[in-house]
């Protein structure tokens, strides 16, 4: 009897504390709301999506393939010289010493097969098109007539590549082949394939429709490499001296008297024969990113030839690094999502907030760099993905955290709702028609403010420190922004939205915005000096300007004002708001509002180009304080720098010296360094 009643106690137990979890759990879903809920929900479904097929997304493709370029080339196995594979190749001396470019002598090469036949070569690929005829294919047919070493010609089709290969010349090349029986000569594919960014990552896909890839037919083995498509293994030479592959000269090949000279470099060795030529058959490779190790240069292709020697060490090698399975993948993805998620819910210090993101960033940066050392293909492998869904999922269901734990944040950013100035507020009970429920165009001056991190600083106090720290704030810049007659549009956390020109425009709505921006900045910084006392330290308030066209009107419904403005202008405003960090600036106007604006005050900081934005904007820092003379200064030195005055960026680089701490200026003559006369900054990453 005890026994069954310990049984049904424990049962009550577990069904209360399953009950008390629903009750949190719907508590919790009421607090977020359902639309917040859905968002969140919609949110993290992105975040594993881009964890898992980044390398499918535009944009995130490029950074993913930059991420694997980078570690494959570092840890590419260094080799001594491969003693198995030689390359004969067609140079610029070549050209020179035969006056033929295109197409190649074809008495040389058939020269160079007879002496490569007698020198006891393995076998012998030939990575040149024969598709056209000239006066030495009589020569070149005798001597593929005569070869004993098995001998493969690169065949290339109108069907596999008809912008490079006509069907005339396809043609031509199949009745030429067919001239030179019954040799040991037989056709090979050439075809590498490189990613739709041009560079060579992957083996290339073997139609059936061709004769094996040139690295198959050279074995006549393998067979497991004909379906292979995964990544090809780029060696490095151990010592810059000595490269990977033996390259010679098909002149000196073609020579007799050195038939015994040139012998142990070719006897028992598969022989590549192909261009070298520095405009022709050139491929990208992930070795491009870096800095070679024998020309000390960034940006250094490779031949076609080269790559196909590659190939073959490869294949001799058998060598197929295994890749992570598509299950591994998505085990990993929401594993990913689930540390984002459970991160931005952990209540801990900043410190240790701090040491968590270094830990997990550490993780997502080494495990690849990691895996490839250990020989797996990473290619394909998201990295930069697993950034993207980490930020989404922290993101969503921080926010979402937020919502439940702030309720106070969430009241005064709805209290302070939509203000507007007295005059227009009085001008609307007026003449309420002003607001337009359809909206309409106006020019207007934009206005975007932003604290420096307060998100950070957040997660390292109480959630009632947060709320008053946020409505003392707000209240301040709020008020700031209708003492100059500006329209708020929205909070957006700790960032305020305004404008003005709408409803109502007045002659000096430029000079307000500017004022106000000015007055928003300064009253940030005294908003930093009253910080309570055990507060972490609060960062700086920085403000964006901008004048451009937008829609604004009421969006809301006739039930509640929802005035608001739309538009590109909007955009720019928050663009140039963030463009202050990189600027070294506080404050940032476009040009349309420095040639609007009466003030004098404005100094021309650059050209920057911003998203958003098909071409690069001036921008200038509101600088009442230093007085007219530096402005103008500064404004006629950076006229000469784009005139291209060779004095104007040393005189720029005086005014730097003569105040160190004036950092805007000292990044600004660093940007002209780097983009030069009449360039830009792209700030946008």
């Amino acid at each position: 009897m005890a026994t069954v009643a310990g049984q049904s106690s424990s049962s009550a137990r577990a069904g209360r504390a399953s009950a008390g979890l629903v009750a949190r759990g719907r508590k919790a879903i009421k607090q977020i709301g359902l639309s917040r809920l859905i968002a969140t929900a919609l949110f993290l479904i992105i975040g594993l999506l881009l964890a898992r097929w980044s390398w499918h997304v535009p944009l995130a493709q490029d950074a993913e393939r930059a991420l694997y370029d980078v570690r494959q080339v570092l840890a590419a196995p260094q080799a001594e010289t491969d003693q198995r594979i030689t390359m004969v190749t067609f140079n610029e001396e070549t050209l020179r010493l035969t006056g033929r470019r295109s197409p190649l002598d074809r008495s040389m090469l058939a020269r160079a097969l007879t002496q490569l036949d007698q020198m006891g070569a393995k076998a012998i690929g030939i990575d040149i098109l024969i598709d056209q005829p000239t006066p030495e294919d009589q020569i070149l047919i005798d001597a593929f007539k005569g070869m004993k070493t098995p001998t493969y010609l690169g065949l290339a089709t109108n069907k596999s590549n008809p912008n490079f290969m006509t069907l005339d010349q396809e043609n031509f090349l199949r009745d030429f082949m067919k001239q030179t029986a019954p040799g040991n000569v037989h056709f090979t594919s050439i075809r590498l394939q490189a990613d739709n960014d041009g560079v060579m990552r992957s083996w290339p896909n073997q139609p059936r429709d061709l004769p094996p890839l040139m690295a198959n037919s050279l074995t006549q083995g393998y067979p497991q490499f004909r379906d292979y498509d995964g990544s090809i293994r780029y060696r490095l030479p151990l010592d810059k001296e000595r490269p990977v592959f033996d390259k010679l000269p098909v002149e000196l090949i073609a020579m007799p008297e050195v038939l015994e000279a040139m012998k142990p470099q070719i006897e028992g060795r598969y022989v590549l024969i192909g261009g070298n030529i520095p405009d022709v058959d050139q491929f990208t490779t992930p070795m491009s990113r870096m800095k070679s190790p024998t020309t000390g240069l960034v940006g250094e292709t490779t031949i076609g030839l080269e790559i196909h020697a590659h190939l073959l060490a490869q294949m001799l090698d058998n060598i197929m690094p295994p890749r992570i399975p598509m299950w591994g993948l998505w085990l990993i993805a929401i594993a990913i999502i689930a540390m984002g998620a459970l991160t931005s819910t952990a209540n801990m210090r900043w410190w240790w907030l701090a040491l968590a993101l270094l830990v997990q960033a550490a993780i997502v940066f080494a495990a690849p760099f990691a895996l490839q050392f250990k020989g797996m293909d990473t290619q394909g492998l998201p990295v930069f993905g697993w950034i993207l869904g980490w930020i989404f999922a922290y993101s969503a269901v921080g926010t979402a955290a937020r919502g439940i734990g702030s309720e106070q944040r969430n009241f005064a950013q709805g209290a302070l709702g939509k203000y507007l100035p007295r005059d227009i507020a009085a001008d609307i009970l007026k003449n309420p028609e002003r607001l337009s429920l359809g909206g309409e165009k106006r020019e207007i001056y934009a206005l975007f403010s932003d604290l420096e991190g307060f998100t950070k600083l957040s997660h390292q106090i109480e959630p009632e420190m947060v709320a008053f720290l946020l409505n003392r704030y707000l209240d301040v810049l709020s008020e700031t922004v209708l003492a100059h007659g500006g329209t708020i549009d929205k909070f957006v956390g700790d960032a305020i939205v305004a404008f003005w020109g709408a409803p109502i425009s007045r002659p000096d709505d430029a000079d307000r915005a500017v004022q106000c921006a000015i007055a928003m900045y300064e009253a940030g910084e005294q908003f930093r000096r009253d910080a309570p006392e055990g507060c972490p330290p609060i960062g700086v308030t920085r403000v964006g300007v901008h004048m451009g066209e937008a829609i604004v009107g009421n969006f809301g419904g006739e039930g509640r004002i929802q005035y608001t403005a739309l538009g590109d202008s909007m955009n720019t405003a928050s663009r140039l708001e963030g463009a202050n960090k990189y600027l070294k600036t506080k404050t940032l106007v476009s040009d349309t509002v420095e040639e609007t604006s009466t003030l004098g005050f404005f100094r021309p900081m650059g050209r920057i180009a911003v998203s958003g934005r098909s071409t690069p904007m001036p921008v200038f820092e509101p600088v009442p304080h230093m007085g007219a003379e530096h402005v103008t200064k500064l404004t006629e030195l950076l006229r000469r720098f784009d005139d291209e005055d060779v004095n104007a960026l040393a005189e720029l680089e005086a005014m730097v010296a003569a105040d160190k701490d004036d950092k805007a200026l000292a990044n600004l003559v660093e940007r002209l360094r780097e983009v030069g006369p009449g360039g830009y900054s792209a700030l946008d990453k």
